[in-house]
């Protein structure tokens, strides 16, 4: 009988035992199902980590490459603002010198009307005939000397 308690203490604790064995196998295959999938989730976020940094990167050369493309359009802005200041200027001074151009030409063409309507009454400089021309000491014509 105490063979037979002995063995069947034995089977109960072998079946103890496998009954453990499978429980710590399931366990064992959970614990690396699990490993694995938190492994490759590891795996995916370290990549995408690595994807966002190489875009920081990317984006950080693009920002300082536009920052200076702005600064160079800023001074080319600056640039053109001053030669149009510059030629307002010299097309304002333009305009002032042909304002007082044309009023001195106008001043000129005053002066000549003038002139010249007083002159069509002088008589100073009006061809004449050469018996007009004539001397009023001549009483006869002149006929050389004899």
């Amino acid at each position: 009988k105490m063979i037979k308690d002995l063995i069947s203490t034995l089977m109960q604790e072998a079946t103890s035992e496998m009954e453990h064995k499978g429980w710590c196998d399931s366990e064992l295959a959970v614990n690396k199902q699990t490993r694995e999938t938190k492994t490759a989730a590891v795996e995916e976020l370290t990549a995408q980590k690595e994807e966002q940094s190489a875009l920081i990167s990317q984006l950080t050369q693009d920002i300082e490459d536009l920052t200076k493309a702005v600064a160079e359009l800023d001074a080319a802005m600056a640039e053109a603002a001053e030669d149009r200041q510059a030629s307002k200027e010299k097309n304002e001074a333009t305009i002032e010198d042909a304002k007082a151009a044309q009023t001195a030409v106008e001043n000129a063409m005053a002066v000549l009307k003038d002139f010249y309507a007083k002159s069509a009454q002088a008589t100073a400089l009006v061809q004449q005939t050469p018996e007009e021309d004539a001397p009023e000491t001549f009483s006869k014509p002149y006929t050389g000397m004899l």
